[in-house]
C-alpha cells in the first residue's frame, strides 16, 4: 500500500517531532502492510518548511530507514495549502508535487468548502498539475456534498482520513461519502507516533469493503490509483458521484 498523505519528515512542521518519531511511524507503516509513504509536510504560511531542502530531508531519512532495515520508502511531496498555491513557482510546485509525478495535495482553507478551491484546482490544471483535495471531510457546511462533487467535476480526487472511518463519531459520514463516490484516495495524515493518528490503513479499507458503491473498486483505490498518482501516469475514475 501506498500512503499518500503523511507527516513524517522530522523536525519540518507539526508533525514527527525528531529522527527517533520518524522510524517509530515507519514501524507503524511496516506493520500495516504499507511500503511507500509521500512525505507531505505542510506548504503554507504559518510554516516555515524550506522546499527546497525538502530532497535531502526524504534522502535523509531514506537513509536511516536502510540503516534500520526498514522495507518503507519515503517519496517526497508537499500538503500545499491553497491560499500558498499560486505563489509558488514552478521548480517549486514541481518539488512539493506527490512522488515527483503531476499531482498535488491541496488542503482547503478552514471553514467551508469555497469557490476558490475550485479555482485553485483550475490554476494547478492550467500548470498542468492535477488536485488531490485533502481531508474535506473537515470542512463541514449544508452544501458539502456538492462541494465535493463539483471539486470531482472539475478533475480533482478527493482524500478522505483513514482513522476517522474508525471513530465512532465520524465513521457514519465517513461511510455517506463513500457511498455517495466521493472518496477515491485513504491516506492516514499522520503526524506522530506518540498519539493521534497512526500510520495505517488496512483497517479503514476493511471498512469500505462493506460500502457498496466502492466495494468493487477497492484495488482501485488502494493499489491501482495511488501507484498512478505517484508516477504521475494517467488516471480514469470508476465511479462518479452520485447525482
Amino acid at each position: 500500500m501506498i500512503d499518500l498523505h503523511c507527516h513524517i519528515l522530522p523536525g519540518v512542521d507539526d508533525g514527527s517531532l525528531d529522527l527517533a518519531d520518524s522510524l517509530a511511524m515507519a514501524r507503524q507503516a511496516v506493520d500495516d502492510g504499507i511500503e511507500l509513504v509521500c512525505a507531505t509536510p505542510h506548504i503554507r504560511h504559518d510554516h516555515d518548511v524550506r522546499i527546497e531542502q525538502l530532497a535531502g530531508r526524504v534522502e535523509e531519512l531514506n537513509r536511516a530507514l536502510r540503516d534500520e532495515g526498514l522495507p518503507l520508502e519515503v517519496l517526497q511531496g508537499g500538503e500545499v495549502a491553497e491560499t500558498a498555491v499560486e505563489g509558488l513557482g514552478e521548480e517549486e510546485l514541481s518539488r512539493v508535487a506527490l512522488g515527483g509525478g503531476n499531482w498535488i495535495l491541496l488542503e482547503p482553507a478552514p471553514g467551508p468548502l469555497g469557490d476558490t478551491l475550485i479555482a485553485r484546482v483550475g490554476h494547478l490544471a492550467e500548470r498542468g498539475h492535477r488536485a488531490l483535495i485533502a481531508h474535506p471531510e473537515r470542512h463541514l457546511s449544508a452544501d458539502m456534498y456538492e462541494r465535493i462533487a463539483a471539486l470531482i467535476a472539475n478533475g480533482a480526487l478527493v482524500q478522505a482520513t483513514a482513522d476517522f472511518f474508525l471513530r465512532e463519531r465520524f465513521a457514519d459520514g465517513m461511510r455517506m461519502l463513500a457511498e455517495l463516490g466521493l472518496v477515491h484516495i485513504i491516506s492516514s495524515d499522520a503526524h506522530s507516533s506518540h498519539g493521534g493518528r497512526p500510520l495505517h490503513l488496512r483497517e479503514a479499507f476493511s471498512v469500505l469493503a462493506g460500502v457498496e458503491r466502492v466495494a468493487p473498486h477497492l484495488e482501485w483505490m488502494r493499489d491501482v490509483a495511488p501507484r498512478a498518482i505517484v508516477e504521475g501516469a494517467e488516471l480514469g475514475l470508476p465511479f462518479a458521484p452520485s447525482g
